[in-house]
């Protein structure tokens, strides 16, 4: 592979995450709410009286976060910020820093949508190649009409029909939370084996959802292959359809669904929002509905661009493993 076009892609990844960065900015100040004044006004009203010298209090706090300065200074230190990683506080969580209440929700959803994500992927994506190809038996048909039902139902749709039937209803797995209120989070096995009893639900849902998207893309890419040259090669060698379904056909359709895994991996650090509030898992979806809900600027600019960063990385080995996925991808020049 050339070192002129490793450069090249990497200056273009500089470049999205700079302009995914600027938009990271200034989405979040479109809106004119001020949250500060917001967040100094829910603590009055809990505490049952309005405080006195409330507009200096929203004066010092806008100095401390720098709200108080030119929309384009703001711009230049939110910049030199992410350069060094510095995230700056939550305003709604303060003294609290952005990175430390990322860095503490991420491994639960990396947990969560890692494992369900892959294990969606092996499975739909085996099933579709079941389903595309010529030879497979009749039976196996049968199943992607509840497969492409489950498909259409969001994720967190099919969590609530299961956190009834499993959780209300037959009282077999805990309705919410990432794990039993009261534990003390622990490394030890009892703890993680708690965690994995209150991931069942949430996971289920993601998994069955997800197998049927995998599926019709693998489905799809499995047809096109049929009649290919290098099929009717195999074909012609007389190797077994086994073989020519393992070793040709799923081989060659592979690569859109590569790609499309690096994709959804990447989003793995923004976590499944709605199923995390719903289930009340303490994810970065669920800290990321909170700092929206509130308004706080610096986390909810922290949470999407590690979103932007993780897609960028992404993308960016992806298409340094192209050559390596399939060798009729090159990037030498002719």
């Amino acid at each position: 592979m050339r070192a002129d076009y490793v450069l090249k892609r990497f200056g273009i990844f500089l470049l999205i995450v700079w302009l995914a960065g600027t938009v990271n900015f200034f989405l979040p100040r479109v809106n004119s709410q001020d949250p500060i004044r917001e967040k100094l006004m829910q603590q009055a009203t809990n505490g049952g009286s309005l405080q006195t010298g409330m507009q200096e209090m929203v004066a010092e706090y806008d100095a401390k976060f720098g709200l108080d300065r030119p929309l384009w200074q703001q711009y230049l230190s939110y910049l030199a910020d992410l350069s060094r990683f510095d995230l700056n506080y939550s305003i709604s969580n303060y003294p609290r820093t952005v990175s430390e209440m990322i860095l503490e929700a991420l491994p639960w959803s990396i947990g969560l949508l890692s494992v369900t994500t892959l294990l969606a992927f092996a499975i739909g994506t085996l099933f579709g190649a079941f389903l595309g190809w010529p030879r497979t038996p009749g039976w196996v048909h049968f199943l992607l009409p509840p497969v492409l039902a489950l498909h259409a139902l969001p994720f967190f749709v099919l969590g609530l029909v299961l956190m009834y039937v499993l959780a209300f209803w037959a009282h077999l797995l805990p309705m919410y939370g990432g794990y039993t209120p009261g534990t003390f989070p622990s490394l030890n096995l009892a703890f993680a084996l708690d965690i994995v009893v209150h991931s069942i639900i949430p996971a289920l849902s993601i998994i069955l959802v997800s197998i049927g998207g995998w599926a019709l893309g693998m489905r799809a890419m499995m047809i096109t292959t049929q009649g290919e040259d290098f099929t009717n090669f195999a074909e012609a060698k007389g190797l077994l359809a086994r073989t020519i379904c393992l070793r040709y056909a799923v081989r060659n359709a592979l690569l859109p669904q590569i790609t499309a895994l690096a994709l959804v991996l990447g989003h793995i650090v923004s976590g499944a929002v709605i199923v995390e509030v719903i289930f009340a898992f303490p994810g970065v979806g669920t800290v990321l509905f909170n700092a929206i809900r509130e308004s706080d600027f610096f986390l909810v600019q922290g949470i999407v661009f590690c979103v932007i960063l993780t897609l960028g990385i992404a993308t960016f080995i992806l298409d340094l493993c192209y050559p390596l996925l399939d060798p009729r991808i090159t990037y030498r020049r002719s």
